[in-house]
């Protein structure tokens, strides 16, 4: 039968029990100790969705689905993952024969653990030498290198080589039918058998065999105070994520007299949830490679601003600990806690905002969440800034001149131009679109937002989805002049009371008129009022127009010509597509109509952000090169005739951005409502 004597040539074997205790106790107060710190966030329930979490730790842990979407990084990656998880799965088959008297280390399980073992550890061999090279050779600026890293790195190939060397000197003298299922050894049998005696190779073997299990029980002991904690919280992580609709900040009761302070603007005030996380990241890079304010010169890195919160959480555990080290012997626990949490109120250290997150960087943001979506592990970036920002503007009043005259001519007029209230239903009602208060049994409200109520070239696209409208037979109704802004540049920039105003009084009137399916054309307003509107007893059934179009052509309702042969780039736009997931469907209609699509560098899940999220429309760009200008340079090089956009915003950046490099006799800027219209 196929199997191996388990401790051959190995005496006192039995003394790895009391490494194995000390390297357990080590770790154990390692994970404690960072607990400890976690625990100095605030309470925050993610063991809601039990189910979806251990599925996603299957898909995204053990499939590597986010992992692989840099193709080299990723097989780098899993073959080191991989590796080792089927090195472990061998040593825990081999320790249930050897202590716990289970025999189970024979017959097929045996090979399969040989060939498992031997195939997967010479791809993580491989992977951590790729590894070194990326870091120390090809990318080690963007790689950000500490002493960890290259720890690790060492560590674990020394374990996985001295466990192959461990394994072509057993194979050396010990004959082996089995021999070829563990081919690494085999060849590492061959030099070994070439240069040593039997004397020398069984000496051989025992040195290498306590110096693996050295280097076993420092990988353990090591485990919680190094990068290779990812591997536990990267799935912890996975599992307590945020499902559903993303980027929706909690709601702050504006009537609750207990709060004294809005917003967050210390380490403490924000929950475990979010000081767990710094210590998931793992320094990949990925979010920075995606951020668009980072690619564009601007001094924001998402990246930075997860590690400085560690190293702030770090300072602040460190500094409390000195200072409570006389509570351990106070008699009264209770007061001693009392007095610990008195304490954490009172640390003063560096201060989040101004010393270890610049103000520049909580302002540079877009919000287009490509950070979250690129990260493998899913660290939650941006509802931290907008918490911050959040704290600037309601508690400080601190933020960009800009922003403002945008909140004053949102709290008048109730649309961030300032453009009188009373003049918001006139483009559309000389269109001959009537009003609820007109028609109150319309089926669905169009909700055109600001831009297309007020915005000359984006009345254009309410001109042209009006027209398809009318053309498939919609029954549709517009608010009118009692529309106001939905408040989502508001909400963004951290305006919440003012959010809170807009949102209600619109809830209020769309209630009164027993609305109940809304059409939109703007995904910011789409994402509002489909996501973050319930938070406020808004239950709509809300659809963008790209969506709804679709569903008029595919019903037969809506006929077009597909007479047009020229070419189109799609733009994606960031609350559409990353926010709500609607990538296909704007691409299906201008195939539909004839158009020959050609994708831009950054597509889909990786398209770049239009520069105009998270209120940063009404916001100057001072630093590096404009984002707008950068995303239109892609559509440039693709060498298209239209670039199709779904979002008033991305029309508008899109459109300066094609002024700006006068291209504009050879690129026009379209939405998909008006390539729609021409096709009539």
């Amino acid at each position: 039968m196929a199997t191996r004597e388990v401790y051959w040539n190995i005496e006192g074997h039995h003394w790895l029990y009391l490494f194995f205790i000390i390297a357990l106790a080590i770790f154990a107060y390692g994970v404690y100790k960072r607990v400890k710190l976690w625990k100095l966030g605030q309470p925050e329930n993610r063991w809601k969705d039990i189910w979806p979490g251990i599925k996603d730790v299957l898909v995204y842990t053990f499939a590597h689905k986010r992992i692989f979407k840099d193709s080299f990084p990723g097989m780098m990656h899993a073959g080191i993952f991989y590796g080792f998880l089927f090195l472990a799965f061998a040593t825990a088959i081999i320790t249930l024969q050897a202590d716990f008297s289970i025999d189970l280390f024979h017959g097929w399980l045996y090979l399969f653990i040989k060939v498992t073992a031997n195939l997967f550890g010479l791809a993580a061999l491989i992977g951590i030498i790729v590894a070194a090279y990326r870091r120390y050779i090809q990318r080690p600026d963007r790689l950000d290198n500490k002493a960890d890293d290259g720890i690790t790195l060492a560590l674990l190939f020394a374990i996985l080589l001295t466990g192959f060397i461990i394994q072509g000197a057993r194979i050396a003298v010990l004959p082996d039918p089995w021999a070829a299922y563990a081919f690494v050894g085999q060849w590492m049998s061959i030099p070994i058998q070439a240069f040593f005696n039997e004397a020398q190779i069984l000496s051989l073997h025992v040195f290498l065999w306590w110096f693996h299990l050295f280097l076993a029980m420092a990988f353990i002991a090591y485990f919680p105070y190094s990068k290779l904690f990812h591997v536990l919280l990267g799935p912890l992580n996975q599992f307590f994520r945020n499902r559903g609709p993303i980027g929706i900040p909690e709601p702050i009761d504006f009537e609750d007299e207990s709060l004294e302070t809005f917003g967050k603007s210390q380490l403490r005030e924000f929950s475990w949830k979010t000081l767990f996380n710094t210590d998931v990241c793992l320094r990949c890079g990925r979010c920075q490679d995606n951020c668009p304010a980072y690619l564009s010169g601007k001094h924001l890195n998402p990246k930075r601003i997860i590690q400085d919160m560690r190293v702030l959480m770090e300072e602040m555990g460190e500094a409390l600990q000195a200072k409570s080290k006389v509570l351990v012997q106070a008699a009264d626990q209770e007061a001693a806690a009392a007095s610990e949490a008195e304490e954490i109120e009172e640390w003063t250290g560096r201060a989040l905002i101004g010393e270890v997150i610049p103000e520049e960087d909580l302002w540079a943001c877009t919000t287009c969440r490509s950070c979250e979506q690129q990260c493998p592990v899913f660290i939650e970036h941006v509802d931290k800034t907008i918490d911050m920002r959040r704290n600037l503007v309601l508690m400080e009043t601190r933020f960009p001149a800009e922003a403002q005259l945008a909140f004053r001519n949102m709290e008048n007029n109730g649309n961030p131009w300032g453009i009188g209230w009373t003049t918001r239903a006139d483009f559309l009602t000389g269109l001959g679109v009537k009003t609820y208060e007109e028609d109150p049994n319309a089926e669905y409200l169009y909700w055109p937002g600001c831009s297309g109520a007020f915005d000359a070239r984006n009345q254009r696209v309410s001109a042209a989805l009006v027209k398809l409208l009318q053309a498939a037979g919609v029954h549709f109704a517009i608010l009118g002049n009692e529309e106001k802004c939905c408040g989502d540049s508001a909400r963004k920039l951290g305006n919440e009371y003012l959010f809170y105003s807009l949102a209600t009084e619109n809830i209020e009137v769309m209630k009164g008129y027993g609305v109940k399916k809304i059409i939109t054309q703007c995904p910011h307003c789409y994402n509002f009022l489909k996501n973050e509107y319930p938070q406020l007893g808004g239950d709509f059934e809300v659809i963008h127009h790209t969506v709804f179009l679709l569903d008029l052509v595919k019903s037969g309702k809506l006929k077009l010509t597909n007479a047009d042969r020229k070419s189109v780039t799609y733009h994606d736009s960031c609350y559409l597509g990353r926010y709500n997931e609607i990538y296909e469907q704007p691409r299906e209609l201008l195939k539909a109509v004839g158009l020959s699509l050609r994708e831009m560098s950054h597509t889909g899940e990786k398209s770049f952000c239009c520069g105009a999220g998270g209120g940063r429309m009404w916001l100057e760009e001072h630093d590096g090169q404009r984002i707008n200008e950068m995303r239109t340079d892609e559509a440039i090089a693709v060498k298209s005739d239209y670039v199709g956009t779904a979002c008033p915003f991305c029309l508008t950046m899109i459109n300066d951005g094609i002024a700006a490099r006068e291209v504009g006799e050879k690129l026009k800027a379209l939405d998909i409502a008006e390539i729609l219209e021409k096709a009539l």
